[in-house]
C-alpha cells in the first residue's frame, strides 16, 4: 500500500499523482512543493528542531511532553457518498487519545450511513483508532513522521518568509 508522501496517511485507493510522489488528496498535494522543500533541509538541523518539539510543552493542552504524532481516524456517510480520512496531530499522548475517541465516536455516529463503504470502512476506522490508542509509546525518541511534519512546517516558515 501506498503512503501520503505529506502526511504519511496510507492510500488505500486511488490518491492524486505528482511526479514519483503520491498524496491522499488535493489538499495534501497542494504541499507538494514543501515536502521537495523539507528534503533540503540538513539533517542535523531537522534532528535538532525535532528533538525540542519532542521535548516541548502539548500544542494543545500546554501540558507536558513528549509530543509526537498522533493520527485519528474518521468517516462519514451519506448515500452514496462516503469520506474517510486520517487526521495527524502533533501533541502529547493524552490528547492523542482525546483525539482519537472523538473521531471513534464521530465514526459511530456518522459512518454507517453510506453503501457500501459506510459499511465497509467504519469499523477499518473504528479499529483503527482503537488499536492507536491501545499503542503504546515504544521508545523514548521522536518518530520518522514527527520529523517529517517538522520538516514540513519548517519548510512552509522558510517559504512564508521569502514572500514577504
Amino acid at each position: 500500500m501506498a503512503a501520503c508522501a505529506a502526511c504519511n496517511t496510507t492510500i488505500l485507493f486511488g490518491g492524486v499523482r505528482n511526479g514519483s510522489d503520491r498524496f491522499c488528496n488535493t489538499d495534501c498535494q497542494s504541499r507538494a512543493y514543501l515536502v521537495l522543500a523539507a528534503r533540503q533541509i540538513p539533517p542535523d538541523v531537522l534532528r535538532e528542531q525535532t528533538s525540542a518539539v519532542y521535548r516541548g510543552m502539548c500544542p494543545q493542552c500546554q501540558g507536558p511532553g513528549p509530543i509526537d504524532v498522533h493520527t485519528s481516524y474518521r468517516i462519514w456517510s451519506a448515500g452514496i457518498v462516503t469520506s474517510w480520512r486520517s487526521l495527524p496531530r502533533i501533541s502529547c499522548r493524552p490528547c492523542g487519545v482525546k483525539a482519537q475517541l472523538g473521531s471513534t465516536l464521530f465514526s459511530l455516529l456518522l459512518g454507517w450511513w453510506g453503501f457500501p463503504w459506510g459499511f465497509i470502512m467504519t469499523p477499518v476506522q473504528i479499529f483503527r483508532n482503537v488499536r492507536a490508542m491501545l499503542r503504546r509509546q515504544e521508545s523514548q525518541a521522536p518518530s520518522a513522521d514527527l520529523e517529517r511534519l517538522v520538516g514540513v512546517r519548517l519548510a512552509a516558515g522558510l517559504a512564508a518568509r521569502s514572500e514577504g
